[in-house]
């Protein structure tokens, strides 16, 4: 009896203590996932707790809950938890808070996606390889700091779930994606106030590795090949259709992989709500700064683009990155945008540190850390985009959300003028066994265009099907910090050397900044000297 008596005494002192329950800690804030019209995917990670949930509604005093599921990430007792909000209203704005035991979030705001019929303008944050740099390794909090979220407070001000629709990233968010705290050090704590109020979508690069801490901390659309869930698919914003492939060895090669893309363009044909299409995938196809870094397969999928928008009048781009900087090019014969949107935080690919190449598709290459906006226009009547370089410098040289470059595409032609021949023509003989070809200024109904590219076609016969000569060139072509292309009017073009006593037929065609071809010139034609008239 004494013995029980003591035992409550010391209970009742506290001086024996019972384990205490541990408080759980939000170790990866809210950050938004698969938005769409009517719903919104939430996910968080927590050190422990299986409660999933969050409190949401139209004002700061939410008032509606919703409960989700917990899931292990690292065989430990931290969870990631996942909640689907659904029933919203399309194009409207939601406050919500996460809860998990008695550890609660702070309220963020988020907006809901609008029907494509809603006619809504929108922009588009693309940036990748943010992966860490030792020598620099607060870069990609500065990018998204300083940069993205600065960038969009000075250009619109109010609220940034009303000025950003999404965040794009074609692949390398850390370093190695098997090492757990990396995702949190060096991804979501930088990211942090830009991905609880922005939906994020990234592809998988080659440093994720095919993780599974990838596939745990992601909650993408699953209309990709049922197989392989996450690794591509497609989402749609307005009149806009975003579509995620894996250029990663094991999968860029996959038969799955190309007959769901084809299907998906044939969809998005007959689907009239879609005027563009963005692909991103990580690694480029021609790399001006980084040859090593290109892939063929990556070219399978631009002729795809390229045949796509060729057909159905639709523009489209492929972002990439892998290779350390910024260029922008476009396909000669398509409608079709080549952007590399890199680097958001990896080391630059600084000039002439790899191996490179000028190649004749890219106008605009730079070794420059930034991101790229994308401001989409939904009016049906006239839709287009504009993309934007906003450049944060390089070591050498710093920059405060510098424009470097842009250009701005509509969907519906607009098409020049179609150049007149000046000389030669009427087989007039020319001097050598070359020529010197010269063609009419450049003329456009469109308001403001210039003349931004010419291509030029020399051939022994009137249908140019074997071709002597075919130069495509652009009004600037900045390579190696030089623009190589400052004294070309593009109005006129020196052939090679050419068959002596022939005659050539020859034409030109001339583009504005807006990636609008003139059709052809009328052709032309001449003769070159006999050998000994020379």
């Amino acid at each position: 009896m004494k013995k029980i008596n003591c035992l409550l005494i010391v209970f009742s002192l506290g001086l024996v203590q019972l384990p205490a329950q541990t408080k759980p800690e939000i170790l990866v804030q809210p950050y938004l996932q698969d938005a769409e019209p009517n719903s919104m995917v939430i996910m968080w990670e927590t050190s422990s707790g299986e409660e999933s949930i969050v409190e949401w509604g139209t004002t700061k005093k939410l008032g509606k809950k919703t409960t989700g599921k917990a899931e292990d990430i690292n065989f430990s007792d931290s969870r990631v938890h996942t909640v689907k909000l659904e029933g919203l209203k399309r194009f409207t704005e939601y406050y919500y808070r996460v809860k998990t035991g008695k550890v609660r979030s702070d309220i963020f705001q988020f907006k809901t996606p609008p029907f494509s019929s809603d006619e809504e303008s929108f922009n588009i944050v693309a940036m990748s390889d943010m992966q860490y740099d030792s020598q620099h390794p607060n870069k990609f909090s500065e990018i998204v700091n300083q940069g993205v979220l600065q960038y969009l407070e000075q250009a619109h001000g109010g609220k940034l779930s009303n000025n950003l629709a999404m965040v794009m990233i074609p692949g390398d968010l850390v370093t190695t994606g098997s090492k757990y705290y990396q995702w949190k050090e060096h991804f979501f704590d930088p990211g942090q106030k830009l991905f609880a109020k922005v939906p994020v979508y990234p592809v998988l690069g080659n440093h994720e590795r095919n993780s599974v801490f990838y596939f745990k901390y992601f909650s993408l659309p699953e209309n990709g090949t049922p197989a392989y869930a996450e690794h591509w698919w497609y989402k749609d914003y307005g009149n806009t259709r975003i579509i995620g492939l894996n250029s990663n060895d094991g999968y860029r090669d996959l038969r799955e992989q190309y007959e769901w893309l084809e299907q998906v363009l044939a969809d998005t044909e007959k689907n009239d709500d879609i005027d563009f299409v963005f692909a991103q995938l990580h690694h480029p196809h021609k790399s001006e700064l980084w040859i090593p870094g290109e892939e063929e397969s990556t070219g399978k999928v631009v002729k795809m683009l390229e045949a796509f928008s060729t057909k159905t009048g639709k523009p489209s781009i492929h972002f990439f990155g892998h290779t350390h900087g910024y260029s922008r090019g476009q396909s000669r014969d398509h409608k079709h945008l080549w952007i590399n949107v890199a680097s958001a935080g990896g080391a630059i690919d600084n000039w002439g540190e790899f191996e490179g190449r000028d190649y004749d598709e890219f106008t605009v290459t730079q070794d420059e850390y930034g991101f790229v906006m994308v401001e989409v226009d939904g009016n049906r009547n006239d839709p287009k985009f504009k993309i934007k370089r906003i450049s944060q410098g390089n070591n050498i040289k710093s920059r405060q959300n510098e424009l470097r470059d842009s250009i701005t595409i509509w969907r519906l032609e607009k098409k020049p003028n179609p150049p007149k021949p000046i000389f030669p023509v009427n087989n007039e003989m020319v001097k050598e066994e070359f020529a010197i070809l010269k063609a009419g200024e450049f003329s456009s109904s469109l308001s403001g265009a210039f003349h931004a590219a010419a291509h030029w076609q020399v051939s022994q016969t009137s249908d140019f099907e074997k071709l002597d000569l075919d130069s495509w060139k652009q009004f600037e072509n900045w390579y190696y910090m030089e623009n190589r292309q400052k004294e070309d009017d593009l109005t006129d073009e020196k052939t090679k050397r050419l068959q002596p006593n022939t005659t050539y037929y020859w034409r030109v065609r001339y583009r504005d900044q807006n990636l609008n071809w003139s059709d052809w010139s009328q052709i032309a034609s001449f003769k070159t000297p006999q050998e000994n008239d020379k």
